[in-house]
């Protein structure tokens, strides 16, 4: 059978450059913005004030229930028809992917926080250690650690979720994939290479991170 594929369709660096950044600046603006947010939520969650407990159980069962591609039409259609407010493509894009990666981010955070065991706050009040010099100084970084996989896994999640950014037609990898090959008709090698960037981005920074994970778990043996 006859080799029928034709990668020179693929060959549009200008484009794929230009979605390259977009996506990279998406990727990883969305997940930090995420994971501090996250931590606050976190925070929250795991304090004693109740309505604000509420509060952020509501917005995490909301963000987590639904998927990542209606929450960036929901911030982007719906509301200029429920609020009277108009976002550009490119911050509704950005506000969806960013509270999604919040919300899971402050289960991350607050399941990291509670897994700490309890006589350490007890030791840090016997030496009159606040509340936040407790949790800055003690908690925390412990807690990172532990957390590590379970945020690397979602920021590559994050990564991926990017594709979604072209619904609203954020020239990101996927909106120029599909215009790829809505000009080429060639779908199989136009996807096959946004794939290998996709690799690209995302596998580097995996081993990356779990190499960290490694060596700091080697200091603390």
């Amino acid at each position: 059978m006859p080799n029928e594929y034709d990668w020179s369709v693929v060959l549009r660096p200008d484009a794929w450059f230009e979605a390259i950044y977009i996506t990279l600046l998406y990727g990883i603006g969305t997940t930090v913005i995420g994971l501090l947010l996250g931590l606050g939520l976190g925070l929250v969650l795991i304090g004693s004030f109740a309505p604000g407990r509420w509060a952020v159980q509501f917005f995490i069962g909301l963000f987590r229930c639904t998927p990542a591609l209606i929450q960036i039409v929901w911030f982007y259609y719906a509301f200029p028809i429920v609020l009277g407010v108009n976002l550009p493509a490119w911050l509704a894009a950005g506000c969806g992917l960013t509270f999604y990666m919040a919300a899971f981010s402050a289960e991350i955070f607050r399941g990291g926080v509670q897994s700490i065991d309890q006589r350490q706050w007890s030791a840090c009040r016997s030496l009159c250690m606040s509340y936040w010099q407790t949790m800055w100084h003690v908690i925390l970084p412990q807690t990172i650690r532990r957390m590590t996989p379970a945020i690397v896994n979602q920021a590559i999640i994050q990564f991926k979720n990017t594709s979604l950014l072209s619904v609203v037609a954020v020239h990101d990898l996927m909106y120029t994939a599909n215009a790829l090959t809505a000009e080429t008709y060639r779908p199989l090698e136009v996807l096959t290479f946004a794939a290998l960037i996709y690799i690209a981005i995302i596998w580097p920074m995996a081993s990356l991170t779990n190499y960290f994970e490694r060596r700091s778990q080697r200091r603390l043996a």
